[in-house]
């Protein structure tokens, strides 16, 4: 019998202990699902998140995988104790509420609504028509799987679409670039620009006064992303200049996000609460468990996280 030790938000244990039963039934093994490790050296497989409060995985020498149930891992990737393999969450529902969230607001932009939204009654808006989405460029900074499936998605609606990652993509519809010259040909041709690079030292601040300068004039930034990929100061700059025609943004820096933080009452930004997507419990179970079968059968883990790139 396979031991798991859940380690993630003990609030949330009633619904995952249930899902986690029954992904695990139907993937054929025979688990152990506890909460806590008296004995670590004989735990088989960690499902983690940082909200659980596990700092030290030292003590769990026999561990064969770390699952998180979080997409983002820049806190395990920086836990020096972490020697274990660590798959990040990829799952059905995460990737289709990111989407659901970055088609929403690249459509608010697109169409202006924000326009219409703050005019004053009898303020008649018009020559305002919007270019069709088949003449306007999104760009996406990060192409792993939740920005591909977000272009993806784009693309279908009509949207001219083209990301940039560190290492090269290719891909049908999507204009893939990368390294430096990639990264000024995405800024200088994209209308739309969605954020949803992972948090790494090479990403800290990627949208700041050089790139915002590369920009398009009248450009629109989305960041369901991590908040530090932007300098706060300079996207200020860029909107109050006109520079930017309106940000849209879901993560920050310090969250929550300061009552005083100037975002909250500037014209041209829209602040939501992290709220851009989330894992959706069943299909994550379904996740873990298959990870689990694979680590079990000899076959290779899904999503493995590379630690010395930070993704």
């Amino acid at each position: 019998m396979l031991n798991i030790l859940y380690a993630a938000n003990p609030d949330d244990w009633d619904e995952y202990g249930a899902q986690l039963r029954v992904a695990f039934d139907e993937a054929g093994l025979v688990c152990n699902l506890i909460q806590d490790a008296a004995n670590p050296e004989d735990v088989d497989y960690i499902i983690y998140a940082p909200s659980g409060g596990l700092d030290d995985f030292t003590p769990f020498v026999n561990a064969k995988l770390v699952q998180s149930l979080w997409a983002g891992v820049e806190v395990p990737t920086a836990n020096k104790t972490l020697t274990q393999p660590l798959s990040r969450m990829v799952e059905p529902g995460l990737s289709l509420g990111m989407a659901d969230y970055v088609m929403g607001h690249v459509l608010r932009h697109h169409l202006g609504t924000d326009h219409f939204a703050a005019a004053k009654p009898g303020v008649w808006h018009e020559g305002l028509i919007p270019p069709l989405a088949q003449d306007r460029m999104v760009g996406i900074l990060g192409l792993g799987a939740l920005g591909m499936f977000c272009a993806h998605k784009l693309a279908d609606f009509g949207f001219q679409t083209c990301g940039w990652s560190r290492s090269l993509k290719t891909d049908d519809r999507v204009g893939c670039f990368s390294g430096d010259d990639g990264l000024a040909q995405v800024l200088a041709q994209s209308d739309i620009l969605v954020l949803l690079l992972p948090n790494t030292p090479d990403t800290y601040h990627v949208v700041n006064a050089d790139s915002i300068a590369q920009m398009r004039d009248g450009v629109a930034i989305v960041n369901p992303g991590r908040g530090p990929l932007i300098d706060d100061d300079a996207l200020i700059d860029g909107l109050d200049s006109g520079k930017v025609s309106g940000a849209t943004l879901d993560v920050f820096a310090i969250e929550p996000l300061p009552e005083d933080h100037p975002y909250w009452v500037h014209p041209k930004v829209l602040v939501t609460p992290h709220i851009a997507s989330a894992t959706r419990t069943n299909t994550a179970c379904d996740v873990v468990a298959e990870n689990i079968r694979r680590g079990e059968a000899g076959e290779l883990f899904l999503n493995i996280v590379d630690m010395k790139a930070g993704y």
